[in-house]
């Protein structure tokens, strides 16, 4: 719901009846009507003059492995995505939009074919929290949905704010970042909750990283990197580097060596991800990925696999679009 809207219908009532009306939505009611301590006129001047949600839910999806998508829409007619992912140990994650869109044009991203819509607010990244809530309980969140959340850092923050009350910790929560650097260099100095941060890193050359992701021009990884760092020292947690893993352009095992030699082994935990395909790309093979990250464990550097969820509805990392734009033809690995 837009807290902003609610607070200002509320000017009049107890001042917390407002600390009220989120407990119950936290906890997953249904509607106002569910809010049973509210007073009757109340609960129907809230149903009358505030929407439930700021979003409008358009389609969803479900796929085979249980992961869950949806579409929403604002307001005013921009779609969203987020996801809820279901782990056999019995994790429930989500996977969060801050923009309408991307305006960064990550090449293997499919945000990034779409045209950019706007940054989210508190309320709209909370109401996607909210809709999977009343699904069931949740406790995980990753903020790699739909957008940079570093260039809508604020709401970002304000929502996560949020989260603990519907069942999402600081410490179960991540931000992920392609690297822009006024937001990542105030998330180092301002956040100091156990919130997680993570780098879409993808190459760790910098020719072929501006030519996968263009805002490498604008902050060059080595910069991003050394701000990771300080974020090291000054919080004591590792940064999580995701690494999309694209067959032919930067999977081989050298470009393994020039990241281990990039990253250290002191500072980052390394999670390469198998390509979802968007058209663009083709994703490196299983024997390329294993590979790769035998590389990084002889240097020493922590790495992992990435388990795909919802790859057959379109809800895999990297695969978050509506409305995209015509893709430029695929790229193939060289002959």
């Amino acid at each position: 719901m837009d807290f902003q809207k609610l607070d200002e219908l509320l000017a009049n009532e107890p001042a917390y009846r407002a600390a009220q009306v989120w407990q119950w939505a936290a906890r997953a009611a249904a509607d106002y009507d569910a809010m049973t301590n509210l007073p009757a006129p109340l609960r129907e001047r809230l149903a009358a003059e505030l929407p439930f949600s700021t979003l409008t839910v358009e389609s969803e999806q479900q796929s085979r492995d249980g992961t869950v998508k949806t579409l929403f829409r604002t307001h005013d007619g921009h779609p969203v995505e987020a996801v809820l992912m279901r782990y056999r140990d019995g994790r429930r994650s989500l996977c969060l939009s801050s923009q309408s869109g991307c305006p960064l044009t990550c090449t293997f991203c499919a945000t990034g074919s779409m045209a950019f819509g706007r940054n989210l607010t508190a309320s709209e990244i909370v109401d996607q929290a909210l809709h999977f809530r009343r699904i069931e309980p949740v406790d995980h969140a990753v903020f790699m949905g739909m957008g940079e959340p570093m260039l809508n850092l604020d709401e970002v923050l304000a929502a996560a704010r949020r989260l603990p009350d519907v069942g999402i910790t600081p410490r179960r929560t991540t931000i992920s970042t392609v690297g822009w650097m006024p937001g990542l260099t105030r998330f180092v100095d301002e956040v100091d909750g156990p919130i997680r941060l993570a780098l879409s890193l993808h190459a760790a050359d910098p020719k072929l990283r501006s030519r996968i992701m263009p805002v490498n021009d604008r902050y060059p990884l080595a910069d991003v990197l050394a701000e990771c760092r300080r974020y090291v020292v000054k919080r004591g947690r590792k940064v999580y580097v995701e690494y999309v893993m694209l067959a032919g352009v930067n999977d081989s095992p050298e470009q393994a060596r020039e990241l281990a030699k990039a990253l250290g082994r002191d500072a980052f935990k390394v999670n390469l991800i198998p390509y979802n395909p968007t058209g663009l790309y083709d994703g490196s093979s299983r024997e390329a990925i294993a590979g790769f990250k035998n590389v990084l464990d002889r240097a020493r550097i922590p790495a992992t696999v990435r388990l795909t969820r919802g790859r057959d509805i379109a809800a895999a990392c990297g695969q978050l679009a509506a409305a995209p734009k015509p893709r430029a033809p695929k790229i193939h690995a060289p002959a």
